[in-house]
């Protein structure tokens, strides 16, 4: 079965083609084509995306996305009328004006190619990319029974801008949140902050970038640790790292950043302490994903722990998590998906839809019966 994936949820419009064989309990996905058209460029000037702005964006590339979609595939529009057989577009949640493009473009396919259209839910896209095959070396990515039954029941902490949830998979059709964010999700309070420390748009990676400096070139120095005794007395909180339950929150950290920033902006000392601030902050947002992650671990008893996520990509949570799945009392397995499907991509809403198809195998998946919601649940 080849499938079409289409992703317009926020501002990234990507166009995928993925190959799929097999069953829920034996497949096979094979990664044919992903294309991303990035609007970073477009919204950093405003900190943040900018609804309308996206949406234009998406209008302008959707079409010229599925060409080269289709180029790299060695296809033409004919020839992707007949072989395809499936195709899939990402409904929600997300930004209304992006969803609305996305999901009316692949409703246009669906009719004119006569092709079943599957609306799947953008988190679950998410769920589902530690399956996915390297689009470098065009690899077929094979799991059987057995294997299954080795990854899962498994815990996965979804962490994004606008997302920050604990997922319980039983397997591959059953999943429930029994867990997340009460207020600002982690890829948030990353940005916000990097707002306050005058760092670029997406604020994620720079905070990294500025972490990473602070502990290459001043952590083991006179004046690191000098930085460090200092900043200790201010000490940013990690908020509900010891509740009892599974939920985040984010924002009294971001207020915490805030106020941090206010005193070292009267004293003009920002400057000299913002590698510092963003190494703290980072830490301060790892040290709660971790900590309640491995908790949900050792309650359910999880065979494996999984990161998914635009956060997923950050160096630290990757290394920290992978720690502590190695360090706790039983064995657990460790999953994240390559750095490339960290991001919005369609080859996730792809492998979604295929999972959605073969669990309602009587479905028609008629393109009418598909429309956008920003608001969608898992």
């Amino acid at each position: 079965m080849l499938i079409l994936g289409i992703e317009t949820s926020c501002d990234d419009t990507s166009l995928a083609l993925l190959e799929v064989k097999g069953d829920l309990k034996n497949f096979s996905l094979k990664a044919i084509s992903n294309v991303v058209s990035s609007q970073i460029k477009l919204h950093a000037k405003y900190g943040g995306v900018v609804p309308n702005l996206a949406s234009r964006e998406h209008l302008k590339n959707i079409r010229p996305v599925l060409e080269t979609c289709l180029k790299e595939s060695g296809l033409n529009f004919n020839q992707a009328k007949k072989k395809i057989d499936l195709i899939c577009v990402t409904r929600g949640p997300g930004l209304i004006p992006s969803l609305l493009i996305g999901v009316n473009f692949a409703k246009a396919l669906s009719y004119a190619w006569q092709k079943p259209l599957i609306g799947v839910n953008h988190l679950s896209g998410h769920l589902y990319s530690f399956l996915l095959p390297s689009l470098k070396t065009k690899n077929i990515k094979k799991f059987k029974e057995k294997q299954l039954k080795d990854i899962f029941p498994a815990i996965c902490l979804l962490v994004s801008g606008g997302h920050t949830q604990l997922i319980y998979m039983k397997n591959l059709s059953q999943y429930k949140i029994i867990g997340e964010t009460r207020d600002d999700a982690a890829g948030e309070c990353f940005d916000k902050s990097a707002r306050l420390l005058g760092l670029k748009y997406p604020g994620g990676p720079e905070i990294s970038k500025q972490a990473e400096i602070f502990n290459e070139q001043f952590l083991k120095t006179p004046t690191g640790i000098a930085l460090l005794k200092k900043l200790s007395k201010a000490k940013l909180p990690r908020p509900m790292i010891n509740s009892t339950n599974y939920d985040f929150s984010f924002s009294g950290l971001k207020t915490a950043v805030l106020y941090l920033v206010q005193d070292l902006e009267k004293q003009n000392l920002l400057s000299d302490y913002k590698t510092i601030l963003a190494y703290e902050i980072q830490n301060a947002i790892v040290d709660v994903l971790i900590k309640k992650t491995m908790k949900a671990a050792e309650f359910y008893k999880v065979k494996s722990v999984m990161l998914s996520g635009g956060v997923s990509a950050n160096k630290l949570l990757r290394q920290e998590m992978f720690n502590a799945t190695q360090n706790s009392k039983r064995k657990i397995n460790f999953f994240a998906p390559e750095l490339a499907f960290t991001t919005d991509n369609a080859l996730m809403v792809a492998s979604a839809g295929f999972f959605e198809y073969l669990n309602n195998p009587k479905q028609s998946f008629n393109w009418f019966s598909i429309s956008a919601d920003a608001n969608l649940s898992l």
